[in-house]
């Protein structure tokens, strides 16, 4: 049976718009589907910039507006891959043009856009779905199957960190391209929404929802040139964050995030402690699963570590041999052959608008909680 083409229409060039072009020319290689993704256009701001990245990528055309980008017949799905501030406004447009959503993550600045845009997809009734792509590793992914199968039992514990070390120098300007995670105004929030949101998505979808939080942030440098400006402004996003939680399935939480570690760049991590066994994982070796049964004989109890590359191990019998591990681009080769997947059988992939909105509610939670110095709860539906 022919193959149906998904026209895919990408806002924004930059990083993370090389990452999802990678997956969608990769995809149908590797992964069945009825859906095939086509590089219809990319949009950006900077045409000769776009027309470089469209050459590159093998984009059949260019677009300077995303307006009319999301205007065109041609395009099936919208790819938003620009600063967070456009996400809302972008996202609202194309549903109320009945186009399919991928949004990068968080979801938004905060929360009130968020419940925007999730109402804009569910009142269009157009798949959507946010860029969470931690995920789809399959070390993560084989966790949470432990984790829904009982081998942890009742969990006590959960701590997870994200450290990195770029903007530690007083002379790094704020705003712009390239910059803009340090300007509030585009980005929300520093860490919170850019590091921690990924830690805080993996952590609800293998432990369950975060009723409330005890948080503390810091702006280590209090002023910085504006790129935009060229004067010297404030700095309002946080560059440093560490918080409290409390899950509702009773369990204990720490989390960490900075920017100012110096010696990391991107070290990402989780521990989860059950009554009956641990699991802990590690982006810097992100194909291996760390392990501790205290069902093992007694003289030979300890933490072991699973190479995740096995044919029944998630994803793994799409890819190569055994023992021969893949890496952080085919998190989203995995997120897009989910995403089409999830075209193909009406059931959503995860995480949609919706679910991601959860995560943009315990970031506020968190932001709330540094200013007020107390204790907050997560805001829920209803």
């Amino acid at each position: 049976m022919a193959k149906k083409k998904l026209n895919i229409g990408l806002v924004g060039y930059g990083f993370m718009g090389r990452t999802h072009s990678n997956a969608y020319r990769k995809v149908s290689n590797f992964f069945e589907n009825d859906h095939v993704p086509v590089l219809k256009a990319v949009c950006g701001r900077n045409e000769a910039g776009a027309k470089a990245f469209a050459d590159k990528w093998g984009y059949e055309s260019v677009e300077t507006d995303w307006r009319k980008l999301i205007a065109r017949k041609d395009i099936d799905v919208i790819d938003i891959c620009t600063p967070n501030d456009s996400h809302c406004e972008i996202a609202i447009a194309a549903a109320e043009a009945g186009k399919m959503i991928l949004c990068e993550k968080p979801l938004a600045r905060e929360s009130n856009e968020g419940l925007k845009m999730v109402a804009a997809v569910e009142k269009a009734g157009v798949p959507n779905m946010v860029w969470y792509n931690y995920r789809r590793v399959p070390a993560v992914t084989m966790a949470k199957q432990l984790i829904d199968e009982g081998r942890l039992g009742r969990i006590f514990h959960y701590r997870a960190k994200f450290l990195q070390d770029w903007t530690i120098s007083p002379e790094l300007p704020q705003g712009g391209t390239g910059l803009w995670r340090l300007d509030a105004a585009a980005a929300g929030s520093g860490v919170t929404g850019d590091l921690l949101a990924h830690c805080i998505d993996t952590a609800i979808w293998l432990n369950g929802s975060v009723k409330n939080v005890s948080a503390m942030t810091e702006t280590f440098i209090k002023e910085r040139k504006h790129n935009l400006t060229g004067k010297v402004e404030k700095v309002n996003i946080d560059d440093a964050c560490a918080f409290l939680a409390r899950f509702s399935n009773g369990s204990l939480a720490t989390f960490e995030s900075t920017r100012y570690a110096r010696g990391h760049k991107a070290l990402y991590t989780f521990e989860i402690n059950g009554e009956h066994a641990s699991i802990a994982w590690d982006l810097h070796d992100l194909h291996r699963l760390q392990w501790f049964d205290h069902k093992d004989e007694g003289q030979l109890r300890g933490w072991r570590s699973i190479h995740v590359t096995d044919r029944e191990h998630p994803y793994m019998d799409k890819w190569w041999v055994p023992g021969l591990q893949i890496g952080y681009e085919h998190t989203f080769v995995h997120q897009v052959a989910d995403f089409l997947t999830g075209i193909d059988t009406g059931k959503p992939a995860a995480p949609t608008f919706r679910q991601a909105l959860e995560t943009q509610r315990i970031c506020d939670a968190v932001l709330e909680s540094a200013k007020t110095e107390k204790w907050t709860d997560v805001k829920v539906d209803g």
